[in-house]
């Protein structure tokens, strides 16, 4: 059999010399070569650490008989970006990781790639380069940070913290302190954010080491899996299994009944398309809403829940999950270990894996049931996400309806519409909006802005008891992972496209009927009208509607700007 490598070194002869430049030995040149990919930097907690993982996945790459090959696309971290225009590059940099990985793979050929990363945009950017390179691949992700002491500090409680300061109920040498010691070590967020949801969506498809996403950073077992995957990327290149040989429809539908059991962050609904699309399969979101309707919600993990992400994994992780909701799954997928899904969960019970899990489980003083619920003892069975749709979001809008007050999800608000969210912001801190009310964010898609998180604006409402019930927050941008409350986000088609949230105009009546999956204009100036008369009034407003002046005029946010599809399609540019 001759490698892929192989067949380019004949083609390229500098490629011998420049790699013995770089130390290679002759027999190095023979060997099976594996592009280790990641996103290691100096950037953040989830990002800092991976060069540890490199080197254990480059040490079992050599011990298997390969070459490894260290490459680097470091990311940004959205926590950072918060808070000024530094967040409108988080969704575009998921596209930028991606197509850096596929230069590296196709300008100097390998027979099959390890992938690391840990948060928001590096895991889906992995993600989707393995499916657009189709190499032989398996992805390992960084895992979670610790939490912090007996109050189990994590950040995600900082944006509240930061809120209710603002609002004089916590002082500032409070705010001080929980921001000093809410990232206690490296790894992920600790809570059910985008970068845990995201990890976990890795281990779904079948593109892990089973058992493995979202180990505490901390933890030696991380260390051995680095070791594992490098071996099994040699196996892999020396059977030429591709991802793609792997990943089908199948594999997206295990991956959305998990995402539906862990209360998945809502950015999932951009990501899985996206990944979907570089391995030529057509995922939407009327297919997360189709799956979560009757799919059981087990996993009681913050925002949602009580615990912090690093109890995932002490109660059993991915394989608990699936075991739980066993019934639903497709079983007979393949997985990267060359068996099917079902193989690798009885293999688990057999190896050790649960009782490991135990031990950590009981140092927290819980049952692992108190992390991971039963399928017969749920938080809920009717899943966490719904897409909603009418003449306020056509192509749909996504909300967690299992982190919003069920006051909020039937109701009637009148409309106050900011065309950024820093006019928002400032209108609730200042108490002009008021209950009953749909707060209304536009102009932030991926055409708009490059669809920036409303992090800081739902902060602002979940943690105002007031608020927090009595009116909504609606977007065409997105959401952190760790936001909850009455938010409604990614409505489609954009502002910026001149879709319907455009032309919301102050005291329009909007409906929120989450049941029934509807989003609604109903009313002009608090009263109500009917289906045919808001039809007339929003083609007459369709009419004197104009474009807004493009908000970057030049470098990589233009170009996300005209090419970006639809948040609903994935975000992605095209």
């Amino acid at each position: 059999m001759e490698y892929r490598s192989q067949k380019v070194r004949k083609l390229a002869p500098e490629m011998d010399p420049l790699r013995l430049g770089m130390g290679w030995t002759l027999e190095d040149l023979e060997k099976p070569q594996i592009l280790v990919e990641s996103t290691y930097g100096d950037s953040h907690p989830g990002s800092a650490h991976l060069n540890k993982l490199v080197e254990g996945v480059v040490e079992g790459i050599t011990e298997a008989g390969g070459k490894g090959a260290r490459y680097y696309a470091t990311d940004i971290c959205d926590g950072m970006a918060q808070g000024h225009d530094g967040i409108n590059y988080s969704l575009v940099s998921r596209d930028t990781i991606c197509n850096l990985i596929e230069i590296h793979s196709n300008a100097t050929t390998f027979d099959a790639g390890v992938f690391i990363a840990s948060c928001d945009k590096a895991v889906p950017a992995h993600l989707m380069a393995i499916g657009r390179t189709n190499l032989p691949a398996v992805m390992v992700t960084g895992g979670v940070m610790d939490a912090y002491g007996k109050e189990l500090l994590t950040l995600e409680q900082i944006g509240k913290y930061s809120a209710m300061c603002q609002r004089g109920e916590i002082t500032d040498e409070q705010l001080t302190f929980y921001k000093q010691h809410a990232c206690p070590s490296c790894g992920a967020c600790s809570f059910m954010g985008t970068a845990a949801t995201m990890q976990i969506m890795a281990e779904a498809l079948g593109l892990m080491i089973p058992g493995s996403a979202l180990m505490p950073a901390m933890c030696p077992d991380l260390q051995e899996v680095t070791i594992k995957a490098g071996e099994l990327s040699v196996r892999l290149a020396k059977e030429q299994i591709t991802a793609r040989d792997i990943i089908t429809m199948q594999s997206f539908e295990n991956a959305i009944l998990v995402h539906a059991a862990i209360s998945g962050s809502t950015n999932t609904l951009m990501h899985i398309p996206a990944i979907a699309h570089e391995f030529n399969l057509d995922v939407d979101g009327d297919m997360f809403d189709r799956i979560h309707k009757g799919a059981h919600y087990l996993l009681d993990i913050r925002p949602s829940g009580k615990w912090p992400a690093q109890y995932f994994y002490y109660a059993g992780g991915v394989p608990r999950v699936m075991e739980e909701i066993k019934s639903m799954l497709h079983l007979e997928a393949m997985t990267v270990t060359g068996k099917t899904l079902g193989e690798n969960l009885e293999d688990l019970k057999n190896c050790g894996f649960y009782e490991k899990c135990d031990e950590y489980m009981i140092k927290t003083g819980l049952k692992r049931t108190d992390v991971i619920r039963t399928f017969q003892n749920p938080i809920g069975e009717n899943g966490t996400v719904a897409i909603l749709k009418g003449n306020l979001a056509p192509d749909g809008a996504v909300i967690k309806h299992s982190a919003c007050p069920k006051e909020m999800q039937k109701a009637t608000l009148k409309a106050k519409p900011f065309d950024c969210e820093e006019a928002a912001i400032e209108a609730i801190l200042r108490h002009v909006i008021k209950p009953g009310d749909a707060v209304f964010i536009r102009y932030e898609g991926p055409k708009g802005s490059g669809m920036p998180e409303m992090f800081y604006t739902s902060e602002a409402i979940s943690s105002d008891e007031q608020l927090g019930k009595s009116i909504a927050l609606i977007t065409d941008g997105r959401f952190s992972g760790a936001s909850k409350g009455p938010v409604i986000g990614h409505c489609s088609p954009e502002a910026a496209e001149g879709g319907p949230i455009a032309l919301v105009e102050e005291n329009d009546l909007i409906e929120i009927d989450v049941e029934n999956r509807r989003l609604e204009i109903v009313g002009v100036n608090g009263e109500h009208k009917t289906e045919k008369e808001m039809e007339e009034v929003l083609k007459q407003r369709k009419a004197h509607w104009k474009p807004k002046e493009a908000r970057y005029a030049s470098g990589v946010l233009k170009i996300f700007a005209e090419h970006a599809v639809s948040p609903m399609k994935g975000g992605y540019m095209k």
